[in-house]
C-alpha cells in the first residue's frame, strides 16, 4: 500500500499523515511512526535503494516521501511499475514473515563446548599410557552420549593431546572456543592405581567438580568404561545445574508411528 501510493503520486510529496490515512485508518491503533519507518526501509531494501543517494524514494525531512523515478504513461511503463510494486510487495511479505517466525520460534541456547584433554599418565610406567588413553576416549564417548543438544564435545584436537607441561588452557579456550575442559590424571601408590578427573571452567580456570577413584585393580575395558560413566555422570550433573531450565531438559523423543 505504501509503495503503491508513492508510485501513484510519483514526482509529488506524499506526507506521512497521508500515508497513515491510506494504510492505517483512524480506528487502527499501532505505533505508526515506527511502522512507517520500517516499511520505507524494507521498500528501499527491495528496490536496492538508499536514503543517502535515492533512485526511487526520497525523504523530505519532517514531511514525507516522494517517488522520484520517472513514471510515464503507456502500457510498458505501467507494466514496469506493476513489476516494481509486485517485487517490492513480495520482498516486504517475506521480510515480515521472517520477522514473525523469528519472534514466534523460541531460540535454543547454543550447546556448551567442552574439551576433553588427554589424561596424564603420572605413574612413571609407560605401559599404563594405553590405559589413560582408553579412559580419555571413554569419557569423550560418555559425555557425548549424555549431552546431545546441550554439549559439544571436543576430544581429538591437537591442543588436547599435548603433555601436561605443554598444555595451554588459555589456548584451549580461545582456539577451540571451549567453555569447560576436562583434565585427568592416572596415579599409582602402594595401594594401587588412582584416577582424578577435573572439570574446569574457562577462561578463568576455576574448578567446578572433581572425581576421585582409588585402589583401581581391574583395568579391563568394561571397568574403564564404568569409570568413564562415573566421571561423565558427575560432571553432567554439575553442568545441568548451571544450564538454563530449557537447555537442561533433554530433547523430547520423536513420536512413534
Amino acid at each position: 500500500m505504501v509503495l503503491a501510493t508513492l508510485v501513484e503520486h510519483a514526482g509529488h510529496l506524499v506526507t506521512r499523515d497521508e500515508l497513515r490515512q491510506v494504510v492505517w485508518r483512524d480506528d487502527t491503533y499501532v505505533d505508526f511512526e515506527r511502522g512507517l519507518n520500517f516499511c520505507i526501509a524494507q521498500i528501499r531494501a527491495a528496490l536496492g535503494d538508499t536514503a543517502g543517494t535515492p533512485r526511487y524514494v526520497r525523504t523530505i525531512a519532517k514531511q514525507g516521501y516522494e517517488f522520484i523515478c520517472p513514471v510515464d504513461a503507456g502500457d510498458q511503463v505501467r507494466s514496469r511499475r506493476s513489476a516494481v510494486i509486485w517485487g517490492a510487495t513480495a520482498a516486504l511479505s517475506l521480510a515480515l514473515a521472517a520477522l514473525v517466525v523469528s519472534i514466534a520460534i523460541p531460540r535454543r541456547p547454543a550447546p556448551l563446548i567442552i574439551a576433553v584433554a588427554r589424561f596424564d599418565n603420572e605413574t612413571g610406567d609407560p605401559n599404563l599410557t594405553r590405559l589413560s588413553d582408553s579412559l580419555t576416549d571413554s569419557v569423550v564417548a560418555e559425555l557425548t552420549n549424555d549431552g546431545p543438544g546441550r554439549y559439544a564435545i571436543i576430544g581429538n584436537a591437537a591442543l588436547l593431546r599435548r603433555d601436561r607441561a605443554d598444555r595451554d588452557l588459555g589456548a584451549i579456550a580461545t582456539e577451540l572456543h571451549a567453555q569447560y575442559v576436562v583434565l585427568g590424571q592416572l596415579q599409582r601408590d602402594d595401594t594401587g592405581l588412582r584416577v582424578l578427573a577435573h572439570l574446569i571452567r574457562l577462561p578463568d580456570e576455576t574448578h567446578v567438580a572433581v572425581t576421585r577413584t582409588d585402589q583401581i585393580a581391574d583395568t579391563s575395558l568394561p571397568a574403564v568404561d564404568g569409570l568413564a560413566v562415573k566421571i561423565a555422570n558427575a560432571f553432567d550433573a554439575r553442568l545441568r545445574a548451571r544450564l538454563p531450565p530449557a537447555a537442561s531438559r533433554p530433547s523430547a523423543p520423536p513420536p512413534s508411528h
